[in-house]
């Protein structure tokens, strides 16, 4: 865990040089050049590469994550029917986001002879190369998708700590005959979380990511066991739920789905980066796999829980039997072992920022004291909200819906704006039909998620 060399580039795993300054930036967008002959995976110079295994693994765990373990409870909010289809709808949806922010990455780098950009970066360029009128929004577009995928991520740390507190309580307290609240299990998954957050490096968090996989896959199927243990009873399952709960549906879902930080590191960091997209690709099958499970962990556990389905499934699982409290631990092992990839993006955007500031005599015992400070805010926001429901709900209404679908959406459309937008501008109409849908899930699922959490510490004026 020591410190890396610091490299000025504008992604944890670029080469060593950047594009020019804003002048002869603009000066190339009006004067666009033959990009045909310039491929920028042959001038990547990535340090430790990543294999094309390896990278399936870190994207399948960035997706695989508490998320799909709240889809029952995502199903309660949508009904049998709807919740099928949303989610398989939402899956294609978030893929196709995915997709095009990152053939938009690898068009603007052919296009400015970059070989490598990150997310917030390729942001920034698309804007710079864009309609004169918007390009003084290039600097705004990079700082928005910077300060958003820290906000995501911290967040998004912040429900993990919650979950992993959540599963001891379960089983420590039945096992112990203990009645400890849950704040004191947070307390304690602190330990782990202030050590494995110190990794500062993604191939070294490939094993990491590499477990949790392992531990979830046994954890669904001992979840699937209990799921499928007894005959199961459709007919008290409506197929549609309410209209008032669907923004939580969404939220829920968007939140377990969407990976966006971890994407451009990921498919920055391959010894292969042409094996990311294309069929099968990367991206196809890692998000077919995570369809297809959420899917059926939110669709077959809704029908066995019914409306007592948890903020975990994990959870409705009974306490009293060995193997439930093997399949509560063993997610519990994972969400910690995969709280270092999560953690590796907004602090890696947040050391880019701050450490040209620091001498570099002090750089390692900066990022220490950091993350270490970081962590500890992290675990302060988690004690304050132990609760996951409406957390998933409100992380993933406010970030993960603006950076997952909104900006993918606006950098393909001001890169192809105004001739390049297809037949009857159809690229636009279908961005803006996404947009949409991004911003009704920010905004109502945010609403909705904050009511909840209201309620939540207003009628018992407590939370367990």
């Amino acid at each position: 865990m020591t410190d890396e060399k610091v490299k000025p580039h504008p992604d944890p795993v670029a080469p060593q040089f950047v594009a020019s300054d804003f002048n002869s930036t603009t000066k190339l967008a009006d004067n666009q050049i033959d990009d045909d002959d310039y491929n920028p995976f042959e001038h990547r110079e990535t340090d430790k590469p990543n294999s094309t295994s390896g990278s399936l693994i870190h994207l399948l765990k960035s997706s695989l994550g508490t998320g799909i373990l709240a889809m029952p409870v995502a199903f309660k909010n949508a009904g049998l029917l709807f919740g099928a289809i949303g989610t398989v709808i939402i899956g294609l949806i978030c893929t196709h986001c995915v997709h095009i922010l990152v053939k938009t990455s690898h068009q603007v780098c052919k296009r400015t002879r970059i070989p490598v950009l990150g997310f917030a970066e390729t942001a920034e360029r698309v804007f710079q190369y864009g309609p004169v009128k918007l390009r003084r929004m290039a600097n705004f577009s990079k700082l928005f998708v910077d300060y958003g995928l820290m906000a995501t991520y911290f967040s998004a740390g912040c429900v993990y700590i919650v979950f992993i507190g959540s599963s001891l309580e379960k089983v420590i307290n039945a096992a112990a005959d203990l009645d400890w609240n849950v704040r004191i299990y947070i307390l304690l998954t602190m330990i782990p979380i202030l050590v494995i957050g110190q990794i500062r490096t993604l191939k070294y968090l490939v094993p990491f990511s590499a477990l949790a996989n392992l531990f979830i896959v046994v954890t669904f199927g001992i979840t699937l066991y209990y799921i499928f243990k007894d005959p199961l009873v459709f007919d008290d399952k409506p197929n549609f739920s309410s209209f008032a709960t669907l923004p939580l549906f969404f939220s829920t879902v968007i939140f377990a789905m969407e990976g966006i930080g971890v994407v451009m590191p990921v498919e920055n960091s391959m010894a292969k980066p042409q094996h990311f997209l294309g069929c099968p690709g990367v991206l196809n099958t890692a998000m077919g796999t995570v369809i297809t499970l959420y899917a059926v962990i939110g669709f077959f556990g809704y029908v066995r829980y019914g409306e007592l389905s948890a903020g975990s499934v994990t959870l409705n699982l009974p306490t009293e039997d060995i193997l439930a409290k093997i399949a509560q631990l063993l997610i519990a092992a994972a969400i910690l072992f995969t709280f270092g990839l999560q953690f590796y993006v907004p602090m890696d955007i947040l050391w880019r920022k701050i450490h040209d500031k620091i001498p570099k005599d002090k750089h390692n015992f900066s990022q220490i004291a950091i993350r270490t400070g970081i962590m500890i805010l992290m675990g302060g926001i988690a004690l304050a909200v132990p609760n996951l429901e409406p957390f998933i709900g409100l992380v993933g209404a406010v970030f993960f819906s603006s950076l997952g679908l909104l900006v993918p959406c606006v950098v393909e459309t001001v890169f192809l704006w105004p001739n390049e937008l297809g037949t009857f501008k159809w690229i636009l109409i279908k961005n803006v039909i996404f947009g949409a849908f991004s911003l009704f899930a920010l905004v109502s699922g945010s609403y909705v998620s904050i009511e909840e959490i209201v309620k939540m510490y207003t009628s018992d004026g407590h939370t367990e």
